[in-house]
């Protein structure tokens, strides 16, 4: 039996955190770091750590959670969002790749099983770093965003479905009509178990936990890693490898067949078991199997291999993404962007090397290979993205839509009801009498805390296009415009800050990319008694020229006593007045006095 060295472990984990926490600074995935720091302290350079046949069960484990992980978090409405566009993408930045990954290892003389193996690590894209990379660039709202965020979901599914049918045909030792018909048929039976075990099965159980109070989260989690646990079991019963289950096992693990609070305790479990503890193990241990005689003994086809797998996923992709009629432009930027690897790459190669499909030297090279093309995805899809702005062909997309308004209070309530003229707005609010008056009003309202994921949940804040803060409290206001900037990715973020704010508070909005309601800072008080007993008057204003808000109110700065709520353009759509806007001639502006 295995005996657990803990001072081995504490410094895996040591070097796992502080080789994450130095890539998420630079600008790069925690997996980075972690690979290389297990390369620095592995036995390919200092040889300060060791692997252990604990180490290892523990790693296993950690890519069984992870990838049930990964599985969770897929939502298949994304999909819909750029499904021919992202198919197209998919398909030519996996089939490309993948095809010159095949042919460069049969050219140099390896077995059909490991390039395979290769042509599949060289073809999968990294899902896990694409949203983060988008909120740095300012993506979100574009087509690209979507486009690669279902790229990537399609491609990395298509890479474990040809993984599944590879890996049944490693022990079968012969391809004949029976070893094949029986392998394949061990698949079939397998995912069709799976599926139906998933869309009738989970549900039964969702709504038997439901019904039980006293339930707390220790026994959801036990029960959800029985049930991943039980799917990989099922898997390797199949022929097939322990990770097809989990991930199985986690695309049906998802609101719907359980409660939303389940759901997201289960999740964050899940996220903090893998990613925090379980994964890194595994990334930094596979790090220790990298042999750097690569770089002596097979340069040219490491050189082959990356230049294949970036050359492969840009111009695959590009070629394919034509007949979506978006433009070779969008296909190279849509490539650029797909072009990183990550966990379910090394994964595969892990499972590959294990199970002796390929060598050391392979393995080696499809790790430098995931760390070099990881490294050129900031670099190359900024540049790409710029290209296309300059030449005004980065579209917006309208998937997201609608305001999600912080306030119920007269103010607030005045702005939505303006706003809902041709937009979809929600009103958030923990007061409950505000949230029955905007009701009665006409305007959705929902009650809960604005600092709580739930409460944004339940207002669908996911599909929102502008969250708006409008309370008198600027802490609280920052405080939830960081949170539907950090977990709900919502393009525009505008934010109502108080005279008494200081500096330090204003500076938080440009990390956000945030603006300043009304682009000047405002005290809501006042105008909320007067929209609620009536005393005020509402005035619209065309303006003669181009300018800027911020130059709007600058030339009424003498008078203090009124407030510009929105800005009218040519066609009677209104949108809020804030500091990073312009107002084009012959628009109007509403401001009340």
């Amino acid at each position: 039996m295995a005996e657990l060295q803990i001072l081995n472990l504490l410094l895996v984990l040591i070097a796992a955190w502080v080789g994450g926490m130095v890539a998420k600074r630079v600008g790069f995935p925690p997996i980075l770091g972690e690979l290389l720091i297990g390369i620095l302290l592995g036995p390919a350079l200092l040889g300060i750590l060791e692997t252990s046949e604990a180490l290892n069960t523990l790693a296993e484990v950690g890519i069984l959670f992870l990838m049930a992980y990964i599985g969770m978090e897929i939502n298949f409405k994304d999909l819909g969002k750029a499904s021919w566009a992202g198919l197209l993408a998919a398909i030519g930045g996996f089939v490309v790749p993948f095809a010159l990954g095949y042919y460069t290892i049969i050219i140099f003389d390896g077995t059909q099983i490991a390039a395979l193996f290769v042509g599949i690590a060289v073809g999968v894209t990294s899902l896990a770093t694409k949203s983060r990379i988008l909120v740095d660039l300012k993506l979100l709202d574009t087509r690209i965003a979507y486009v690669l965020m279902a790229g990537a979901l399609i491609s990395d599914t298509l890479a474990l479905v040809i993984f599944a049918g590879i890996i049944g045909f490693v022990d079968v030792g012969s391809v004949d009509a029976a070893g094949l018909t029986w392998v394949a048929g061990k698949a079939i039976l397998f995912f069709a178990a799976a599926t139906l075990i998933g869309i009738y099965g989970f549900p039964l159980l969702g709504k038997l936990l439901s019904k039980t109070k006293t339930i707390n989260r220790t026994f959801h989690f036990t029960i959800m890693v029985i049930i991943v646990l039980a799917f990989s079991e099922l898997a390797e019963i199949a022929g097939l490898h322990g990770i097809l289950g989990a991930f199985m096992a986690g695309l049906f693990i998802r609101e719907g067949v359980f409660s939303r609070n389940v759901l997201k305790d289960v999740t964050i479990v899940f996220h903090d078991m893998s990613i925090g503890f379980l994964a890194p193990i595994f990334f930094v241990t596979a790090g220790f199997h990298v042999s750097l005689e690569v770089f002596q003994t097979d340069l040219v086809l490491l050189i082959l291999i990356i230049a294949g797998a970036v050359i492969g996923k840009i111009v695959g992709t590009a070629l394919f993404y034509l007949p979506s009629g978006y433009g070779w432009r969008e296909g190279i930027t849509i490539g650029t962007g797909m072009n990183g690897r990550g966990a379910v790459e090394i994964i595969i190669a892990g499972i590959g090397l294990q199970m002796g499909i390929i060598t050391t030297e392979i393995f080696s090279i499809l790790v430098f290979m995931a760390i070099s093309t990881t490294l050129t995805v900031p670099l190359f899809l900024t540049w790409t993205t710029n290209w296309l702005r300059k030449r005004g062909e980065l579209v917006k997309q309208d998937t997201r839509k609608g305001y999600l308004i912080l306030g119920a209070n007269p103010l607030g309530l005045y702005i939505a009801k303006q706003l809902k003229e041709h937009h979809e707005v929600v009103l958030i609010d923990s007061n409950k009498e505000l949230i029955h008056e905007a009701n009665e009003q006409g305007v959705t309202a929902i009650h809960g805390n604005a600092l709580k994921e739930d409460t944004f949940e339940m207002a669908n804040a996911i599909d929102k296009n502008t969250f708006i803060a409008l309370t008198g409290n600027s802490e609280i206001n920052l405080l939830a415009t960081q949170l539907a900037n950090n977990s709900f990715y919502i393009p525009n973020k505008i934010v109502l800050m108080s005279p008494d704010e200081n500096a330090a508070g204003v500076n938080l909005l440009d990390p956000m990319d945030a603006s300043s309601l009304f682009a000047n800072k405002t005290d809501m008080a006042p105008w909320a008694y007067k929209i609620s007993a009536n005393e005020f008057k509402e005035n619209i204003e065309t303006v003669e020229s181009d300018s800027t808000t911020r130059e709007w109110v600058k030339e009424r700065g003498k008078n203090k006593d009124i407030l510009p709520i929105l800005i009218v353009d040519e066609n009677g759509h209104k949108r809020p007045f804030h500091f990073k806007d312009n107002i084009s001639a012959n628009e109007k502006v509403i401001y009340l006095e």
